[in-house]
Order: C-alpha cells, then sequence, then structure tokens
C-alpha cells in the first residue's frame, strides 16, 4: 500500500524527494491501519486539492486496492 500512495503522489508533487508514507504499528479497535502521508509544506496544496478532491481520489484508490487483499485501511495528510 505504501509504495502505492508514494507512486501517486509523487506524481502531483514538484518535490519528489519530500513525499514520504508511514504505518501505525497497531491498527485501530476496528481493524483499520491508518498510513500517514508526509508532504513538503508547498505541495500540500497539491495534495489535497480544491475542496479536497484529489485527497479523497487519493483515499478512494487506497482503499480499494487494500479491499483486495481484505484489509480496511485509511490514509491521513500530515
Amino acid at each position: 500500500m505504501q509504495e502505492l500512495i508514494v507512486a501517486i503522489v509523487k506524481g502531483l508533487v514538484d518535490n519528489k524527494e519530500a513525499v514520504s508514507v508511514t504505518m501505525d504499528e497497531q491498527p485501530r479497535e476496528d481493524g483499520t491501519f491508518v498510513y500517514h502521508l508526509h508532504v513538503a509544506p508547498e505541495d500540500m496544496g497539491r495534495v489535497i486539492g480544491k475542496q479536497g478532491r484529489i485527497a479523497k481520489a487519493i483515499r478512494t484508490i487506497a482503499r480499494s486496492a487494500a479491499g483486495k487483499v481484505d484489509q480496511k485501511i485509511a490514509v491521513e495528510i500530515d
């Protein structure tokens, strides 16, 4: 999942070296694994998009891919 999220986001940002994804050690109580996306401050607007549309699309694609391997995930943009 981390590679998928990084691949999507690197296509959107200018500072590709600042893109990183970390995962929480333990899943939430409902079994959801949380991935934290970190980008450079100047690229934050590109990743979120107008009214959060790009962020929502990233989350949708990631959840869809996780569903194929019977996993529940959440993507948080930090």
